[in-house]
């Protein structure tokens, strides 16, 4: 690779929130974006410039043909099935999928690389579900893991795993162990989203309630978009290594309901009630990262404040509901 040379980037998950943004950021910064989205999908349609290629972290059959093909500088496996409740009711899938599926790429890019003598650098998306039921805080790249749900269970999986393939093979493999990043495009499914958009639809008057879990769990949260640029500055590095990406600040759900309840106007206890369904299994309390390494190292900080991004996010879906309202 030279400096003359257009830079290729390959993003596993580029149809969902960190695909968007980090595909967005690459294009910006000049560099050709490919992007792996699911056989069932029909595209993403924002951002543009980025080309689109079918596949399946759950069979890999194809990934050797795309990486000879794209032939990719960079490589960011974002793909999973994320959702930590939903990994309790399908663990075997999660694990195939979210773990498994991790092998699969590193496999197949260390045989490109055998094939071709090129080097990939490869970027694996690691969450803080992995510490789970901490005992100290905050959680840097020191803290012990102890999962509590098969989604975490699965990123342990493919956390070591990266760093296997770094120390056995000589890949340059890093993991970036984000904690709870949002943002506009935050899947539904997801609490953060699943608040602004239902304070959204009271504010409009087309809903009456929201059902939620566990309204104490304290949480380490940042804006998605301040997130990949440290995914990107990881894999600019010298040498590799892994990274805690996180604000350093905990905020509980209650916390969240009353930055976006309370900046549209309205009072949450009136609309919110607990329901068990939406309770973990086995739940995780408390995360707050430590970054300070990233701060160090990557020269990375986030910008958007809590305060910000809950606003941001219930603003977002303010105007997307009234856009609904009035087709």
């Amino acid at each position: 690779m030279t400096e003359t040379t257009q830079r290729v980037a390959f993003i596993t998950g580029v149809s969902g929130q960190d695909g968007y943004y980090l595909s967005k950021l690459l294009v910006e910064k000049g560099y050709a974006v490919h992007g792996l989205i699911p056989c069932n999908a029909p595209g993403i349609g924002e951002p543009p410039d980025v080309n689109l290629h079918y596949g399946d972290l759950g069979e890999g059959g194809n990934f050797g043909t795309l990486l000879d093909t794209i032939r990719p500088d960079e490589f960011y496996n974002l793909a999973a099935q994320s959702h930590v409740r939903l990994s309790f009711e399908l663990p075997v899938y999660t694990a195939n999928v979210t773990g498994l599926g991790v092998l699969r790429w590193l496999e197949e890019i260390r045989l490109h690389q055998l094939r071709t003598g090129r080097s990939v650098r490869f970027y694996q998306a690691s969450s803080s579900e992995m510490f789970g039921k901490v005992k100290t805080s905050p959680q840097n790249e020191e803290t012990p893991f102890h999962p509590r749900s098969p989604y975490g269970c699965a990123k342990v999986f493919g956390y070591w795993q990266t760093i296997n393939h770094r120390e056995s093979y000589g890949l340059f493999a890093c993991n970036g162990v984000l904690f709870n990043h949002e943002s506009p495009r935050r899947g539904e499914g997801f609490v953060t989203r699943k608040i602004t958009l239902a304070a959204a639809r009271i504010k409009l008057g087309l809903q009456d309630k929201l059902l939620l879990g566990n309204l104490d769990s304290q949480r380490d949260w940042g804006f998605a978009g301040d997130y990949v640029e440290a995914m990107w500055r990881m894999l600019q590095q010298d040498q590799p290594d892994d990274y805690v990406v996180a604000t350093g600040e905990t905020h509980t759900i209650r916390a969240f309901l009353d930055e976006t309840f309370g900046h549209i106007g309205l009072d949450w206890q009136k609309y919110v009630e607990q329901d068990p369904r939406f309770l973990r299994p086995a739940e995780v309390d408390l995360l707050c990262g430590d970054a300070s390494k990233a701060r160090r190292v990557l020269g990375w900080k986030p910008k958007v404040s809590f305060r910000e991004l809950a606003q941001m996010m219930v603003e977002s879906d303010l105007e997307l509901v009234r856009r609904e309202v009035s087709r």
